[in-house]
């Protein structure tokens, strides 16, 4: 393929990713309430409007609250998980890494289903903790893949040298092996975190209407009335993902968090 033709392939497939959030985020700043394109005057009052009317703040609220907590949790799920099949090397470490991934490979109304007869066979439908643990185990795929990939970064000579100089395992861990998968871990974090954000289907079937988070919210605005307020959250939600995805990228190594092996790994 020739260089011209590069470009204007590169150029259009730029131009389709990016024209739906042209549409957007011209949408967001009419004056009236409408959902033109182009927009009708210029104005900032529906980004206001997201941030000071408690229809709007209150799943706001909710979804960080959740994308926080959920995230935390899947977190801390997928570091022991991650460390136990690195460091024992179990004939069964692929069957666990696979059921850990398994909530995110499979179709999430299946996932979604199962969460919803759980809940409410227990009697906590509805509740906001258990939306948090049901994110919490349908996005801990992405700290675990992003983790596990960290510790097999690791190369163990490492380790045995730091277990020759006296240190236990808990040292070891503390000073060596930590430090080491700790960007892995961030990465993993934010990946959940950005997902659960903006996941409608899971926490629509666990917690309904009752915990109201911003998708769930915006599903309700499109059933009821239609204003430049959606197209704002939407912005928000872009311009979010890409400052996290940027800090990522710019202060991690994005090509091996993805899976990319050096060179010399080849």
């Amino acid at each position: 393929m020739s260089k011209t033709l590069r470009n204007i392939f590169l150029g259009l497939v730029l131009f389709l990713l990016s024209g739906p959030l042209v549409v957007v985020s011209g949408v967001s700043l009419n004056a009236k309430k409408r959902l033109f394109f182009p927009p009708e005057g210029i104005s900032l009052r529906w980004y206001v409007e997201l941030l000071t009317e408690n229809s709007w703040l209150i799943p706001v609220k909710n979804s960080l609250t959740i994308a926080f907590t959920s995230s935390l949790l899947a977190l801390s799920i997928a570091l022991p998980l991650a460390y136990f099949l690195w460091h024992y090397r179990v004939f069964y470490a692929r069957a666990l890494f696979a059921l850990g991934i398994s909530p995110f490979i499979l179709p999430p109304v299946i996932t979604a289903l199962g969460f919803l007869s759980f809940w409410v066979t227990i009697g906590f439908y509805g509740q906001i903790f258990a939306t948090m643990i049901s994110h919490a185990i349908f996005f801990v795929t992405l700290p675990l893949v992003t983790i596990s990939l960290g510790f097999e970064s690791i190369d163990y000579e490492i380790v045995e040298a730091a277990e020759t100089m006296g240190a236990n395992s808990s040292t070891v861990f503390r000073t060596v092996i930590f430090p080491m998968i700790r960007p892995y871990m961030i990465s993993g974090y934010a990946f959940a975190f950005v997902l659960s954000l903006n996941e409608y289907i899971v926490a629509y079937m666990v917690a309904g209407f009752t915990v109201e988070t911003l998708p769930i919210k915006i599903f309700n605005s499109l059933r009821y009335g239609y204003t430049p307020v959606m197209a704002s959250v939407t912005v928000v939600f872009v311009l979010v993902a890409a400052l996290i995805f940027g800090l990522i990228g710019r202060f991690g190594d994005l090509p091996k968090l993805l899976g990319a092996l050096n060179p010399e790994e080849k």
